[in-house]
């Protein structure tokens, strides 16, 4: 290996933030617990409470969940949430609402339509991409399978 490369490598770690796995995937585990947590809360409410069935109780939650995520961003108060809790806060529907809200904040000064119009997907756009394309790609798997009698 040239000096140059070994530069670079010493100077990439010293410069990189030291973290602590372990605390990291706790930090997230309970933030994505406790999201979870005030989601079944929700769900129980409007089942017991109010009588909805399963399905729309469901639903309710997830509207519920995307509203607070949506308000939290706006507010500034979800980074927070997201730097404390890492992947635990971003990968519920609460981190999808919060990338989408993000974006038509940060580019909401470039106008209604060039800036947030244009832009509010930036960040869910892949999300949204990626899982079209994974979902109508195992729909084939499964079609084929149950063609052939596998499944």
């Amino acid at each position: 290996m040239n000096q140059k490369v070994k530069d670079y490598q010493e100077y990439v770690e010293k410069i990189s933030p030291k973290t602590n796995l372990w605390l990291q995937m706790g930090k997230a585990f309970l933030t994505g617990g406790a999201i979870c947590c005030i989601g079944q809360f929700i769900v129980n409410m409007a089942m017991n409470q109010f009588g909805l069935d399963k399905d729309i109780a469901a639903s309710w939650c997830s509207m519920l969940l995307i509203l607070a995520s949506a308000i939290l961003t706006g507010f500034n108060l979800y980074g927070g949430l997201v730097k404390w809790g890492g992947a635990g806060a971003l990968v519920p529907i609460t981190g999808f609402a919060n990338s989408v809200v993000a974006s038509a904040i940060e580019y909401q000064t470039e106008g209604q339509v060039f800036g947030i119009g244009c832009k509010i997907f930036t960040i869910a756009g892949p999300v949204i991409l990626y899982g079209i394309v994974t979902s109508w790609g195992l729909g084939v798997i499964y079609w084929i399978g149950k063609l052939l009698g596998i499944v």
